[in-house]
């Protein structure tokens, strides 16, 4: 007996909506169940998961500042997979974007103007978008796989990182800490709300950057190609669009996202480099991605509550004494669930018995 796939001729409009809420609702179960067999109170936990977090206004712009990038990011990887390109790299374009970003407060810092701070923006986007084509040229060329391509320079990227603030980028008056020299003024991306917590533009960035590529997706043909040649690359091609020139153009955008996410975090929460200037950023925006039904608007909204997540996760973890690895896969429960549920809504299960009719007719 062997368990089978069949595509629904005909999909339920209601389940997909409901398929993000189920899928959340079924995480909750999953944690409450892992909780309790780890012995602490599933309530009191999931009370500092999702509520506590929100309870005072530090804490929301807590919560901006870590929707940042993981809306950033993943509106970019939307682009990506909407066009059947799996970019799993984000996290070391997130990486390549701080550094190269960071090039000018770190190497020069006596230069100190206002334009500082827009000149390391958009030099984090080109490091970003430059290091996301390395594996769509890849692909194109060679017809390599971006998905392994892409994740492996996730770790060159860290490694590299690394080596900079270990080595060339050590802040020479650090007290031999491996890290970079703080930003002086002009490198610091400013507070939304400086008054009532430290909240970055990094969030209004992440908005307009949703909202630009909703309207890209939805209501120009660039979105129509992108949905085209995701959908069904042959007719792609009969309307005259190339699934190559489409493979760097969602890489690069994609890279591009990321890298203004890497370069906002380092310039406004962090203002520095370190070691790690991530905690898993761009594999979390997967999640975003796909709990977000790959629409920008829809990222906003799944970016907010995976932030919910980090900041629930940390409190959880000093109040309750989880530990990260319970944390991470509470978070990867989610992804799970949503796929499960996309699944089914397309797919049915069909349970296969082996055919022994041959064999019984040869026996007579």
């Amino acid at each position: 007996m062997r368990i089978e796939l069949v595509k629904r001729p005909q999909q339920s409009a209601l389940f997909s909506a409901l398929s993000p809420f189920i899928a959340f609702g079924l995480t909750i179960a999953t944690g409450a169940i892992l909780f309790a067999a780890l012995g602490k109170d599933p309530l009191e936990t999931l009370y500092f998961y999702f509520i506590d977090p929100l309870t005072e206004t530090w804490s929301l712009h807590e919560l901006a500042i870590k929707a940042a990038p993981l809306i950033l990011i993943a509106v970019g990887l939307s682009v990506c997979f909407l066009s059947s390109n799996w970019n799993i790299g984000a996290e070391g374009q997130f990486i390549m974007g701080a550094i190269a970003g960071s090039i000018l407060p770190v190497v020069f810092p006596d230069f100190q103007f206002w334009f500082v701070l827009p000149l390391m923006l958009l030099m984090g986007i080109a490091g970003g978008a430059a290091y996301a084509a390395i594996p769509a040229i890849l692909k194109v060329r060679f017809n390599t796989n971006e998905i392994l391509s892409s994740l492996m320079l996730v770790y060159v990227a860290q490694l590299f990182l690394d080596w900079l603030v270990r080595g060339p980028w050590r802040n020479p008056a650090g007290f031999n800490f491996p890290e970079t020299r703080s930003f002086h003024e002009y490198a610091r991306l400013p507070e939304i709300w400086a008054e009532s917590g430290r909240a970055h533009y990094g969030f209004a960035f992440a908005l307009i950057a949703a909202l630009i590529l909703w309207f890209v997706l939805s209501r120009t043909l660039k979105g129509f190609e992108i949905k085209l040649i995701g959908q069904s690359p042959r007719a792609g091609r009969f309307a005259g669009f190339s699934a190559g020139r489409m493979v760097i153009f969602a890489f690069v955008i994609s890279g591009a996202m990321a890298g203004l996410a890497g370069i906002s975090e380092v310039s406004g929460a962090i203002g520095q480099l370190r070691p790690s200037i991530s905690p898993g950023y761009g594999f979390t925006a997967i999640i975003v991605a796909f709990l977000g039904r790959l629409n920008p608007l829809g990222i906003v909204a799944a970016g907010l509550v995976l932030a919910l997540t980090y900041l629930g996760g940390e409190a959880a973890q000093i109040s309750v004494g989880l530990s990260d690895k319970v944390v991470r896969a509470f978070q990867g429960s989610i992804l799970f669930f949503v796929l499960a549920c996309d699944t089914l809504i397309h797919y049915r299960i069909r349970l296969v018995r082996p055919n022994t009719a041959p064999a019984e007719a040869a026996n007579v």
